[in-house]
């Protein structure tokens, strides 16, 4: 793990809580009644609901301890109550346009919650670095694997609170 904070909005929190439950709560123990019930069934050699149910058990169970270190160390952060709005910090959806009026929105959020096809990138990744604490009408410029790219932010907006 980063030493970096671990911001995550309240709605992100929400979804690795569920997925933590869903997996401790739900699929783990029916797996463990699977296990119990191959492995009841003798040779555990050959018994292929014995070897996947151990294995699956083993992903389920690195799922849930990443899930339990990620909610532990997660610093959630309301973006609506942010103080500078003028300002792209986490949680703000900001709409930036190149060199070519192109427009492109992004929100910043954690890096549990980033999906960069749905314009959710990571607090912590370069476009984010570079337009951190950005007002409208400045220009950012980012370095990105297609090269180096200029942008104006044309607006920024945070949810309502």
């Amino acid at each position: 793990m980063s030493d970096r904070p671990n911001y995550i909005t309240p709605a992100g929190y929400r979804r690795l809580r569920e997925e933590y439950e869903a997996l401790f709560g739900g699929e783990r123990p029916k797996l463990l009644e699977t296990i119990a019930w191959a492995a009841a069934n003798g040779d555990r050699s050959e018994n292929a609901d014995y070897q996947y149910g151990r294995r699956r058990l083993r992903e389920v169970d690195r799922r849930i301890n990443f899930l339990s270190r990620r909610m532990a160390a997660a610093k959630v952060t309301e973006p609506a109550r942010q103080p500078d709005r003028s300002r792209a910090w986490f949680g703000a959806t900001v709409t930036l346009a190149d060199e070519d009026d192109n427009r492109r929105t992004v929100t910043l959020v954690g890096e549990d919650e980033a999906d960069a096809s749905a314009g959710a990138i990571s607090w912590y990744s370069p476009m984010a670095r570079a337009i951190r604490g950005a007002a409208v009408g400045d220009l950012r410029r980012v370095v990105l694997p297609s090269g180096e790219k200029e942008y104006e932010v044309v607006g920024i907006d945070y949810p309502q609170g």
